[in-house]
């Protein structure tokens, strides 16, 4: 069985991001590294190797050079070799030419099943996994807070809700995303970063893809950002002094400010 994990280079949840001057996230002002909600999805890619047999685990990934340290950290916690989509005219790309792209990468590598995270965690749109099972014309089983079991035709999965948890099962070849309520992901051992070094890593540009690089990138987008500015400032907060009447002050401040 071939399982394709999607994993992402992110900007630091810490750091002190912005944008560039495109209106795009200025990623070489930040640290980066592999998006954690990925992690979730890389844990259950080598759960499902660990308990079946002849199970590939690859690892794709679209973005910049410094991309390659989220393949890197991936293959450090466990599968078999990484595929890195690297191309100047991507920059920019938004959800629409990412997800063409993407598919494009996973239909040159060959898969059974395609695990995801639930979304990334500098974008948080969530869309990428139904996008590319449209694409790809296959099954897509989503949000999934547990994979119960996978076969040679079939994959199935609990999906909780606010009121209720659902049992779904799809077809293979299918598109999997995976929540992080589904366990916590393991942490790469010394020997797995030491082997990590030595596993292989694809580069494979647009023109490898077929892709037109006008339909990517910014001039390909959908979608732009007009303008942005930083978050203003915290302010101090208003000091109310209890004279007997505290709550009165502190209920009429709520709503004066719309809170209640």
């Amino acid at each position: 069985m071939r399982v394709l994990v999607l994993v992402k280079y992110t900007p630091d949840l810490v750091s002190d991001r912005a944008f560039a001057a495109d209106g795009t996230v200025d990623r070489a002002a930040v640290d980066g590294n592999l998006s954690e909600l990925d992690e979730y999805a890389v844990e259950q890619a080598l759960q499902i190797a660990e308990k079946g047999s002849d199970v590939e685990v690859t690892y794709l990934t679209m973005g910049p050079a410094e991309a390659t340290g989220a393949l890197r950290k991936a293959l450090s916690m466990g599968g078999d070799k990484g595929i890195h989509v690297l191309d100047d005219s991507l920059h920019g790309s938004d959800y629409l030419s990412t997800s063409l792209v993407l598919a494009e990468a996973i239909k040159k590598a060959g898969f059974d099943l395609v695990i995801t995270g639930m979304a990334s965690t500098d974008g948080n749109g969530g869309v990428i996994s139904a996008m590319l099972a449209e694409r790809l014309g296959v099954s897509q089983v989503t949000l999934a807070g547990e994979i119960l079991s996978v076969d040679d035709s079939s994959v199935t999965i609990r999906r909780d809700g606010d009121l209720a948890s659902m049992t779904i099962t799809g077809a293979l070849p299918a598109v999997v995303s995976v929540t992080d309520q589904t366990g916590e992901a393991r942490y790469p051992s010394f020997r797995g970063i030491m082997a990590a070094k030595n596993k292989p890593v694809e580069t494979w540009s647009l023109a490898d893809l077929g892709v037109d690089a006008e339909l990517v990138g910014l001039a390909g987008a959908g979608t732009s950002v007009e303008s942005a500015d930083r978050r203003p400032p915290r302010t101090a907060g208003e000091i109310v002094t209890d004279d007997g009447d505290g709550g009165i002050k502190a209920a009429d401040f709520l709503v004066s400010n719309k809170l209640v």
